[in-house]
């Protein structure tokens, strides 16, 4: 038999199976970015149950894991994707995100807790350039399938209860959003303020954009943390009930489990917010951020080494030619 033989002969058979009914096989992409060096490869060994030690990202990387529902149930894939480089490389982001994908597409943002004057630049620049693209192809949809613009649209709203007292003041990213905070083994050593600082600004953040937030470091207790969320969202799991927004042990809030009422004004003086002009309240809360964590200038590229000279990628024939070219 040929490969598409036995293609055909799969989808008959998963056809045929229970009786006639058709199986459905749950598909779902995973799009896993933030800072450099930020744990992210690690999260995603985790989840997929590997046990690798993780190596440098280069560019964008596609792995997949399955899952089986139930006993002779064809397996459901999810497709993983990280993009590597912190926020130096966001025109890949086209490659996973398209018409057919964004159905089943969620975001992953993986923020390094132990540098926090980064923080606030790589979340913006990464979210913006994220949402700015998913937006286009929501336009493009509303064109040629209005049916499935207005599913996904209504999902996202979906997110928070109708009842919620924060329901219109908040603004849903247009696809499920996870933010992790990593490292929370360095970040614990700092100085109680600053965590203070750092996960009311995280959590405003998260709740602003109908995200969940999670705490983790490379410990088993915190990582199966942000499997839960990150299975939810690859393979359907049930999202976890359980909520800690204490800021002096690691945050664990699934989406639409947080309220501005709880989260509090930021983290400032009544004069200092007096004198901060701010549009909007995810403004006002940026600028009061930056008072105590002001924005390093930083360049991702900087010390991206060039992969050619790198031997976990060297293949004879490939290289003998390349020499042979430059010559």
């Amino acid at each position: 038999d040929t490969l598409w033989d036995l293609a055909i002969a799969e989808v008959e058979k998963r056809e045929n199976s229970d009786d006639g009914k058709l199986v459905e096989v749950w598909e779902k992409s995973v799009l896993v970015m933030g800072n450099k060096n930020g744990g992210k490869t690690t999260i995603i060994l985790r989840c997929l149950e590997r046990e690798e030690n993780p190596k440098p990202t280069l560019a964008l990387e596609y792995t997949f894991g399955r899952r089986a529902t139930r006993h002779n149930a064809p397996k459901d894939v999810a497709h993983f994707w990280e993009l590597g480089g912190g926020t130096s490389l966001l025109e890949l982001i086209r490659i996973p995100i398209t018409s057919n994908s964004i159905r089943s597409f969620s975001v992953v943002l993986v923020l390094d807790l132990s540098k926090p004057n980064e923080l606030w630049t790589t979340m913006e620049k990464l979210l913006q350039v994220t949402r700015n693209h998913v937006n286009k192809i929501l336009n493009k949809l509303e064109k040629t399938n209005p049916e499935v613009a207005t599913e996904i649209k209504q999902r996202m709203q979906n997110n928070l209860q109708r009842d919620h007292p924060d329901y219109e003041l908040i603004d849903p990213f247009p696809v499920p959003l996870v933010i992790i905070g990593s490292k929370y083994d360095i970040f614990i050593e700092f100085d109680s303020e600053m965590r203070k600082i750092i996960s009311k600004t995280l959590r405003f953040v998260s709740h602003y954009y109908g995200a969940s937030l999670v705490f983790t470091s490379k410990s088993e207790g915190l990582l199966v943390k942000a499997r839960i969320l990150i299975n939810h969202l690859a393979f359907g799991y049930d999202k976890s009930k359980f909520v800690s927004v204490d800021h002096s042990k690691p945050l664990f809030i699934p989406a639409g489990l947080d309220s501005l009422s709880q989260i509090g004004p930021p983290p400032a003086s009544d004069s200092d917010i007096g004198k901060i002009r701010a549009n909007t309240p995810l403004e006002l809360w940026k600028k009061v951020f930056e008072i105590t964590f002001p924005p390093k200038s930083f360049c991702d590229l900087q010390d991206t080494k060039d992969p050619a000279q790198d031997l976990q990628y060297a293949e004879h024939e490939v290289d003998v030619m390349r020499a042979q070219k430059k010559q």
